[in-house]
């Protein structure tokens, strides 16, 4: 019995100095104090077109001494907040304008370290094929988040369903319509889940990304989509102070470089632009 206890302690002993060795070795920390920090990036992105995109660049990372690990998420407000929590080191899924009232709102500091392409939001509808099929009373649904919300309503007063009392106005919402001749009937999703509820509805607006990954061709499914002036490009974003930094530098100049243009312009087909 001796023997035996003494075996189990040597035992534990062993697995115990195994995991001692595993945890040095950990070089995914972002925090400058392993040798990969001064090359490594921890980049949060969206599904589709953002981790397609990345992937796509990554010949181009390793040219530049990067080492780009990807981090996938499903929403439009954990990317910012893990970059401010210090989960991922930059992101790559949203707007300017998104950006700014989403760090307003949560009294956070992230910049933008360049544009990279432009999603233009599109109306689409699997119960009409034209705007002019709409209805009296036909519902809409709309992104809720505040800078989406607007660009959807601006998108609808410029397909000539609404009227708003002024367009120039940075916090559009429904209470802002002046003239709804067909009583569109207006509710709001989250951005990421439009796509997914769009069946239920008469028309939705839809981000190009989230309408793509759900099977949906903006240039031949939409009934109207945004201008390719739009000036809602995506964006690279860090933490502020961070913006400087050679290996993000590195990084926005694989995501503005030729082959970055190229792949988005083959792979897209004009369903998205590069905004540089």
């Amino acid at each position: 019995m001796k023997k035996l206890f003494l075996l189990i302690v040597t035992i534990a002993l062993v697995f115990a100095g195994c995991k001692g060795n595993d945890s040095t070795k950990d070089t995914t920390t972002t925090d400058g104090g392993n040798e990969s920090a001064d090359n490594k990036i921890i980049l949060g992105v969206s599904p589709v077109p953002h981790a397609e995109i990345t992937e796509a660049l990554k010949d181009e990372f390793k040219k530049e001494g990067l080492e780009v690990e990807v981090k996938v998420f499903d929403d439009y407000v954990q990317p910012n907040l893990a970059l401010d929590q210090g989960d991922i080191d930059a992101n790559f899924y949203q707007h300017l304008p998104y950006l700014e009232n989403f760090c307003k709102e949560r009294n956070i500091d992230l910049v933008s370290i360049g544009k990279v392409h432009i999603e233009p939001i599109g109306i689409y509808s699997d119960k009409i094929k034209s705007l002019d099929e709409l209805n009296d009373g036909d519902s809409v649904l709309i992104p809720s988040d505040p800078t989406n919300g607007r660009r959807a309503l601006l998108l609808l007063e410029k397909a000539g369903l609404i009227t708003l009392t002024d367009n120039t106005k940075e916090d559009l919402t429904e209470k802002d319509i002046k003239d709804n001749p067909k009583n569109l009937k207006f509710s709001a999703a989250d951005p990421a889940n439009v796509a997914n509820l769009y069946k239920d509805v008469t028309i939705a607006a839809i981000n190009t990304n989230f309408a793509l990954g759900a099977g949906l061709n903006p240039s031949k499914d939409s009934l109207f989509l945004e201008d390719k002036d739009s000036p809602y490009a995506n964006i690279i974003v860090v933490k502020k102070g961070n913006e400087n930094q050679e290996k993000f530098q590195k990084l926005m100049k694989v995501f503005n470089s030729e082959a970055c243009k190229k792949f988005i312009e083959e792979k897209y087909n004009g369903e998205i632009y590069p905004a540089f």
